[in-house]
């Protein structure tokens, strides 16, 4: 099958009213869909890669990511690692503080036993050189800028009906297929049309997003800083640069991020470590919700959902993209183990739900925890937390532990499966 994978405005079908039948259709090319496509790219199965948002618009998202030391390893599994880490800020250390309390917990790179405690990318960058490494898959197809707005069980196939992204002559096409996979965010379409309801609920809270610019090189931290209101994350990024994600309730939130340059760094400066160098620049800021969420089964008739589209959670910790990477790792190994009859089977797809529901779920309730516990000011929730702090500093075992599952390391990993080799 030869690879029509290649990011552009305009749909690269050129009749699309009947497409060739695929083994495994993934709807939404973010990094998680994208990243199955990488990990399926030398398995032999046809792939499609459908996305209804065109590339010049989906680069341009100005998100941030934590990689935890599990992303690399499933990174280094799927062979893209070694494209990636040139484009990527290791950091080898983590400042854990709560308020003004002078008592602080460092996480090193020997308390995981590796030589970063984690990474952090762009999204843009990350996305674009997934979509450069597809370019050479002989077996993945892209459908861009389509949208699905039926999938319809018949047998041992979904049938998927596409509508083209063009307003001024849209266009209809049916796409056959043994397995499809929902990757297409936290407010799936593809989810409702499957009747699969997300349970959970919103925080009061909200977060504002914003790059930094700094005057001089600064030390490469990750801080995760727990205020009253909500917690903060910044996080170093290449060239000197730092991503700030705070949280803050939902009002303050909208006044913050409605502030300019020059009154929102004097509003942000406080709550950052006094040792960072002067903010020069910042960035044009976002803000959006906090909330939980999880669907009760992440698996229908020939359809799978993963990544936000299965689970969102609370930001502190930068769970949450390293929570859908693994979504795809137990996924795709999955796919390679199933037969080619069976694959799409709902009996064959419930090992995946089985081990994904459970972990997710923990991930997702510590978060929980973590922003509850901080976000509180009454005065045995503070003295609890601190006496917390106080453990994680002093005992080492508790303080590896708890990094452990935070980097992703502590729950089972998806069994050492070999990926096909390039063809």
């Amino acid at each position: 099958m030869t690879s029509t994978f290649a990011p552009s405005e305009q749909s690269l079908v050129a009749s699309p009213q009947e497409l060739p039948a695929v083994d495994v259709a993934i709807v939404g090319a973010g990094i998680v869909g994208l990243s199955l496509a990488c990990a399926l790219r030398n398995s032999g199965l046809a792939i499609a890669l459908i996305e209804a948002i065109p590339y010049a618009r989906e680069n341009t998202k100005g998100q941030a990511y934590a990689l935890h030391q599990v992303s690399r390893r499933f990174f280094e599994w799927i062979g893209v690692w070694n494209q990636l880490l040139p484009h990527v800020q290791p950091f080898e250390l983590v400042q854990l503080s709560d308020g003004e309390y002078p008592l602080q917990v460092y996480f090193h790179p020997e308390d995981l036993g590796t030589e970063a405690v984690g990474y952090v990318g762009e999204h843009a960058v990350i996305a674009e050189t997934l979509q450069g490494i597809l370019q050479s898959a002989r077996n993945v197809t892209f459908y861009c800028p389509w949208r699905v707005v039926t999938n319809e069980v018949k047998g041992d196939r979904a049938e998927l009906t596409l509508i083209s992204g063009d307003p001024a002559a849209p266009k209809v096409a049916y796409l056959t297929t043994r397995l499809v996979v929902g990757a297409d965010g936290g407010k799936s379409p593809l989810r409702q049309q499957m009747g699969i309801e997300p349970k959970g609920w919103q925080y009061g809270q909200s977060c504002v997003v914003a790059t930094l610019d700094v005057t001089h090189p600064q030390p490469v931290i990750a801080y995760e800083r727990f205020w009253p209101t909500g917690p903060m994350g910044v996080l170093p990024l290449p060239r000197n640069r730092y991503r700030v994600v705070w949280t803050l309730p939902h009002p303050e939130a909208q006044a913050v991020a409605a502030l300019d340059d020059r009154a929102f760094v004097a509003k942000l400066q406080p709550y950052l470590d006094p040792r960072m160098a002067e903010i020069t620049a910042v960035s044009d800021r976002f803000i959006f919700p906090t909330q939980l969420m999880q669907v009760t089964s992440y698996v229908g008739d020939r359809f799978v959902v993963i990544g936000d589209a299965a689970h969102r959670c609370h930001p502190v910790g930068g769970q949450g993209l390293n929570l859908g990477l693994r979504d795809v790792w137990a996924l795709a190994q999955q796919i390679l183990a199933t037969p080619s009859e069976r694959l799409g089977d709902r009996s064959s797809l419930m090992q995946f739900h089985r081990q994904r529901w459970w972990q997710n779920a923990l991930t997702l309730a510590f978060t929980d925890m973590l922003n509850r516990l901080f976000s509180n000011a009454w005065w045995p929730v503070v003295g609890v937390r601190r006496w917390g702090l106080w453990l994680l500093r002093t005992v080492s075992p508790l303080k590896h532990l708890v990094l452990r599952f935070m980097a992703g390391l502590l729950l089972p990993l998806p069994s050492d499966c070999k990926l096909p080799r390039a063809r």
